[in-house]
């Protein structure tokens, strides 16, 4: 990953995510609510909603798992999850690694929390996200990547696949794993 897009991506993509959200729940009910509550309840037909929420929810997501040097591999609670729902750390990343690959177009591959606890991966379009009801995937996110073209563009062109072998070198585990012990918390 290189500065040049994560300079673009966040100063250009997540400011105008961020800035447009702001607008469209200023004066209305949502204007106290968190992003998770405004989500979480999204009437899917409210566009400036849907696409500025979820993008701002995503990129901030995204920046918080993403760390220089992170850790190869999760630790304790998570890799034993990991472990139990996928069979293995590589089992894991070969299906997360194929949703964020086959996702058509824009949007996310996720690793969520569901309703029974269990980790699953799954991919939503656009800026649709885990949160939002009957988007196809739903839980807790834990991890996430940005699979639009502007998130790797720059340094990988059309080249998604190379794009997601270098996110598993910036993962930043620790975060991963306290947003798993979060999601899974009674």
């Amino acid at each position: 990953m290189d500065a040049a897009t994560m300079e673009v991506h966040y100063s250009k993509h997540y400011k105008k995510y961020t800035d447009e959200l702001n607008k469209a729940v200023k004066g209305t009910p949502q204007e106290t609510q968190s992003i998770e509550d405004i989500l979480g309840k999204l009437d899917l037909n409210n566009k400036a909603l849907r696409n500025n929420g979820g993008g701002y929810y995503n990129h901030t997501f995204f920046w918080e798992v993403l760390s220089p040097g992170g850790a190869k591999a999760p630790a304790g609670a998570l890799a034993e999850a990991i472990n139990k729902d996928f069979g293995s750390f590589d089992a894991f990343k070969t299906q997360f690694t194929e949703a964020a690959t086959k996702q058509f177009g824009s949007g996310w591959a996720w690793l969520v929390v569901d309703k029974s606890g269990k980790l699953v991966v799954g991919s939503t379009p656009n800026q649709d996200n885990p949160l939002m009801p009957g988007v196809g995937i739903a839980g807790k996110p834990v991890l996430g990547i940005d699979v639009w073209e502007h998130a790797y563009y720059l340094k990988y062109q059309n080249k998604r696949p190379d794009y997601i072998t270098a996110f598993w070198n910036a993962i930043n585990w620790d975060t991963v794993s306290k947003k798993y012990t979060a999601a899974t918390a009674k």
